[in-house]
């Protein structure tokens, strides 16, 4: 099965040049953790909810500060007609919960860990797979 059976494809991103609290409102209004971040209609980076709590609340940093300053800029991708095996493998070895989807330049979607699961035959890959990227904070 190719990840473009599976992936989101109403995906919500903001602009590199918007703040960390815009982030969070989307975040929040969506009931998602990750928003990707455009410039110039391309892929730059993925700012998440850890993002913000690690690299700006932690720090005392202000909500109004760029998402640029924080956001996770060397971000793992996959095509739509990545196998969905594949992606899963990508998730545990690189321990991430979430892909954006690119053909060419543009994003075209996100699959995330939980959209594996949702489809029984690929539940134990991600399974495995969180399992894997959870194993450093199990005790």
């Amino acid at each position: 099965m190719k990840i473009r059976e599976l992936m989101s494809r109403d995906v919500r991103t903001i602009s590199s040049d918007a703040t960390i609290k815009d982030a969070a409102n989307i975040m929040n209004t969506m009931d998602i953790g990750s928003v990707p971040v455009l410039e110039n209609n391309k892929l730059v980076g993925i700012i998440t909810d850890r993002d913000i709590v690690l690299r700006s609340v932690a720090q005392g940093q202000d909500s109004s500060q760029k998402i640029s300053n924080v956001m996770t800029r060397d971000i793992e991708t996959v095509c739509s007609d990545t196998e969905v095996h594949e992606a899963a493998d990508i998730m545990s070895k690189k321990q991430i919960r979430r892909l954006p989807v690119v053909d060419g330049d543009s994003l075209v979607g996100i699959i995330a860990i939980g959209d594996l699961a949702v489809e029984g035959m690929y539940a134990d890959e991600a399974g495995e797979a969180l399992h894997d990227i959870s194993k450093d904070t199990l005790s």
